[in-house]
């Protein structure tokens, strides 16, 4: 995964996204955990039997989110309504020990405060048990959470609404916070919930998941192309500058309108999701309040929920956390463009379900240089994703003889990933690339324009289906030829 501007997304981690202002309204719960081992059967009934060793407490819902934002260094104000329990003592001491600012959390003795209890045997779930009100606030008491929240607005950088579908979060109220929130011009982030998404309508963005998006559009999740589809219908129709959609294992899809753009996951081993959209709606808010562009505060979202689903039970992200997940994906992210043949045609497939053109290029690329950086940059412009043909060293030294190349194949491989234009480097041993092109068929045919159309190897073939062949202009006196020779004769002058 790469970020656009990395420095920006760096200096906004370390920064604590600028300690900006947030106001997360949503459905609050505590979550209770009591963990213990599994080592024998009840002689009762068929069930394990937990020893139990220790029990704990965290904030959870819209006000797990809130302490997501307050833990990357941001001021959070948190809304929405608990009872007048032992529970709802036990969630304010939690938020304000957090340094979250309560005074728009409404108590309502009609209502008890939501609970989830998870049972956790040998780091594995066991059963949840969950007390809770699901019904509609009455209009009085929503009414007095309107009245808690609408002076705080004009104090903070944005609103984000944390819907778990628990009943605070009506359509009323959804709309009311809303308008008024744009009314100051204030970008509202939505983490929605159920079938009806119109409640949201003129929000900034919303990031639904697979399973969501299918339910509020009535399709398939299984249909991923046609989910797309109908997510940037409803983007339109409902107002929204973006969707965010997380899938899962594919990472995330950003629509806007410039089109979709595609995160790719970061493997990691999964333990609990419990938690990962709280934090991927945490940190996308906080890096767009922030100012960071969209796709990079998609990435760096992708990122944080990916740390957090390594671990047991609801989870918090630190910066400290975030900034290492960045330098271990840099890494990654490098390595993890160089396919086999077999590989990048599975990832073109994915590409190709999201709309995205493809373009292609090769060569041999010894001693990268200037002339190369931009011709790479240049390709990328005319689609969505950049693929490599790069020369193994056997067809490198059949083309310009034994003493090439100066560069192994696995070391050029891992310069040219390390390119932000480039999205593939694929590795061919045969003396032109017209395998591979019949293989990818690419939209975008590309080499440089010393070279006549009539000359470029698979230009008939991308031209044959509807493809688009293109000539870039290329640096002048940049060459690897020039450059070699360059220093041969540096060399000579040295000795003599």
């Amino acid at each position: 995964m790469s970020f656009s501007d990395p420095a920006a997304v760096r200096e906004a981690v370390t920064s604590g996204f600028g300690g900006r202002r947030l106001l997360v309204a949503g459905d609050l719960m505590l979550d209770r955990y009591l963990w213990g081992e599994v080592q024998r059967i009840s002689p009762e009934a068929p069930v394990p039997v937990l020893r139990l060793r220790r029990e704990t407490e965290v904030a959870g819902g819209a006000a797990n989110v809130a302490r997501n934002l307050a833990a990357l260094g941001l001021k959070v104000e948190l809304a929405g309504v608990i009872g007048q329990d032992t529970e709802a003592e036990r969630l304010l001491a939690l938020l304000r020990q957090a340094g979250i600012g309560t005074d728009a959390v409404v108590g309502a003795s009609e209502r008890g405060t939501s609970t989830k209890t998870r049972a956790i045997g040998n780091h594995q779930q066991m059963l949840r048990i969950d007390r809770e009100e699901t019904r509609p606030l009455e209009p009085a008491l929503e009414d007095a959470l309107f009245a808690a929240i609408s002076p705080r607005l004009k104090d903070v950088h944005s609103l984000l609404l944390s819907d778990y579908a628990k009943g605070v979060l009506s359509g009323g109220l959804c709309q009311r916070l809303i308008q008024a929130a744009r009314a100051l011009g204030k970008p509202v982030w939505v983490d929605p919930k159920g079938r009806d998404f119109s409640r949201y309508q003129g929000a900034s963005l919303m990031t639904p998941n697979r399973a969501e998006l299918a339910v509020a559009l009535g399709l398939s999740a299984s249909e991923l192309p046609s989910l797309l589809t109908g997510a940037d219908r409803l983007r339109e129709t409902l107002e929204l500058e973006a969707l965010v959609i997380t899938l899962g294992e594919l990472g995330m899809t950003l629509i806007d309108a410039q089109g979709q753009h595609q995160i790719p996951a970061v493997a990691r081993e999964v333990f609990d999701v419990s938690g990962a959209g709280d934090t991927a709606i945490a940190v996308l808010a906080a890096a767009l309040t922030a100012g960071l562009t969209r796709a990079d505060a998609v990435a760096l979202a992708n990122l944080g929920a990916g740390v957090v689903v390594g671990r047991v039970g609801t989870a918090q992200l630190e910066a400290a956390e975030l900034l290492a997940a960045m330098e271990q994906d840099s890494a990654n992210a490098q390595q993890a463009k160089i396919l086999t043949r077999e590989a990048l045609l599975e990832r073109l497939r994915h590409w190709r379900d999201q709309g995205e053109r493809v373009v292609f290029t090769n060569g041999c690329f010894d001693l990268l240089h200037a002339g190369h950086v931009s011709y790479l940059a240049q390709a990328r412009q005319y689609g969505q994703r950049l693929i490599l043909g790069l020369n193994s060293d056997d067809s490198v030294r059949a083309l310009k003889g034994p003493q090439r190349p100066i560069v192994s194949e696995a070391d050029r491989a891992l310069v040219l990933a390390g390119l932000t234009a480039v999205d593939a480097v694929v590795i061919f041993n045969e003396s032109t690339p017209l395998e591979l092109i019949r293989a990818i068929r690419p939209d975008v045919l590309v080499k440089g324009a010393d070279y006549r159309p009539e000359q470029v190897v698979g230009a008939d073939e991308v031209q044959g289906y509807g493809g688009q062949l293109v000539l870039i202009p290329l640096l002048p006196e940049r060459s690897t030829s020039a450059m070699i020779a360059e220093l041969a004769a540096g060399d000579c002058r040295k000795q003599g």
